[in-house]
C-alpha cells in the first residue's frame, strides 16, 4: 500500500526576464512573493516563491527565471497547464481585470460544459506559461493574500490542478495511484482526472492524452517541474524507499531550507518532486517581511557579494511598493 500524498506542494516553472515575472504574479495576479532567493543549482539565477500570506504548501508557484532564456515548447512529457483556484463568484471579475492589465483570456468555459462543475479561464504569462482559474462550486476555505490591486474576495486561493501531457496513459495512471497514492476519479474523453484523498482545489491532476502530439522542450514559459506534499522527513523518507523498491530512479533528500525534496521521472516524462510540508518559510525572516530581501542558505552566504553582482535588480515588495505588502 503506497504512502500517499495529501495533494500538490507547488509548480516550479522557467520564466524569461525577473522583474516581468515578479510585476506579472504580484500585480497582476495578485500572489504574495514569500521568498527571494536563488537556484542553489545555478545561484546567479533567482529563485522566487510567490504564493498566500505565509507560503503554505498548496499555494506556492515558484520560478527560475533567466533574463533571455529561450522560449519553451509546451508538448508531452511535460505539465502543460497550472491551474488556480479562485472563488466561485470571481471569473467575471477576474476575466475584466485581466483584460485591463492586457491579458488575452479566453472565454469562460462554462460548468454545464465540464464534468466538474467548474467555470474555468485560460490564458498566459508574460514567457507563454499556459495557466487557467478555476472556480471550484465546493468552495476553497484557503486564505487568500489581500493586496489593493487583488482584493481577498477575489483573489487567488492556492493552486487548484496541474495538466499533464502525454501520448499513453497508462504508465502514468500507475505512477500516479501507486507512487503518489492518488485516485482515479473519473474520464473526460482524452482526459483522465487523479485525486488525492477526497479531491477539491490543490489535490487534483489531470492527465491529458495526446499520442500525435510532439515531445515539449522545457525552457521560458514552461514548467520544469510538479511537486506533491510530504508531511515530514521521516515520511519522505520512507516513500524514498518505497520508490526504489519499485524500480524508480531517485534522487537523494536534498535541502531545499524550506523543505527537503526528492525528484524523480514519472513514466511519461514529466520532473516529479516530493516536498516536505516542513520546516516552511518564516526560518530566515520573519513572517510580516517574507520576500524583501535576498535570502541564501548557509552554504552560499560567504558569496554573497558575488552572487548579489551577478542578479539583476529586482524592484520588491516594501516601502516602495506598499501596494503589494
Amino acid at each position: 500500500m503506497p504512502i500517499k500524498t495529501s495533494g500538490l506542494h507547488h509548480v516550479t516553472a522557467i520564466g524569461g526576464d525577473p522583474q516581468r515575472n515578479a510585476d506579472f504574479y504580484l500585480r497582476t495576479l495578485g500572489l504574495r512573493l514569500v521568498k527571494t532567493t536563488v537556484n542553489f543549482d545555478d545561484p546567479g539565477t533567482y529563485h522566487l516563491y510567490y504564493g498566500d500570506g505565509s507560503g503554505k504548501p498548496g499555494s506556492l508557484m515558484t520560478f527560475f527565471p533567466w533574463k533571455g532564456a529561450m522560449p519553451g515548447r509546451l508538448g508531452n512529457g511535460q505539465a502543460t497547464t497550472t491551474s488556480l483556484s479562485v472563488p466561485e463568484t470571481s471569473i467575471g471579475w477576474w476575466k475584466q481585470h485581466l483584460a485591463a492589465s492586457g491579458v488575452e483570456t479566453s472565454q469562460v468555459r462554462d460548468a454545464d460544459n465540464n464534468a466538474d462543475s467548474e467555470d474555468t479561464l485560460t490564458f498566459c504569462d508574460p514567457d507563454g506559461l499556459q495557466l487557467a482559474l478555476v472556480a471550484h462550486p465546493q468552495g476553497d476555505p484557503r486564505d487568500p493574500w489581500d493586496t489593493k490591486l487583488v482584493p481577498a474576495e477575489h483573489a487567488v486561493r492556492g493552486l487548484h490542478s496541474v495538466t499533464l501531457s502525454v501520448s499513453k496513459e497508462d504508465a502514468t495512471a500507475g505512477m500516479l495511484t501507486d507512487g503518489l497514492g492518488l485516485g482515479f476519479s473519473h474520464q473526460d474523453s482524452n482526459r483522465l482526472r487523479f485525486a488525492a484523498g477526497a479531491g477539491g482545489a490543490g489535490a487534483l491532476v489531470d492527465v491529458l492524452v495526446t499520442p500525435d502530439a510532439p515531445n515539449g522542450l522545457v525552457s521560458a514559459g514552461s514548467v520544469h517541474h510538479v511537486a506533491w506534499r510530504a508531511p515530514d522527513e521521516p515520511t519522505q523518507a520512507a516513500w524514498r524507499d518505497e520508490l526504489l523498491d519499485k524500480g524508480v530512479g531517485v534522487t537523494s533528500i536534498l535541502d531545499r531550507q524550506y523543505f527537503r525534496s526528492i525528484y524523480f521521472r514519472e513514466p511519461g516524462g514529466t520532473l516529479l518532486e516530493i516536498a516536505t510540508d516542513e520546516p516552511g518559510f518564516a526560518i530566515d525572516e520573519p513572517l510580516l517581511e517574507l520576500g524583501r530581501a535576498l535570502k541564501l542558505p548557509p552554504w552560499l552566504e560567504p558569496d554573497r557579494d558575488q552572487i548579489q553582482a551577478m542578479l539583476p535588480k529586482l524592484d520588491l515588495p516594501g516601502e516602495n511598493n506598499p501596494e503589494l505588502s
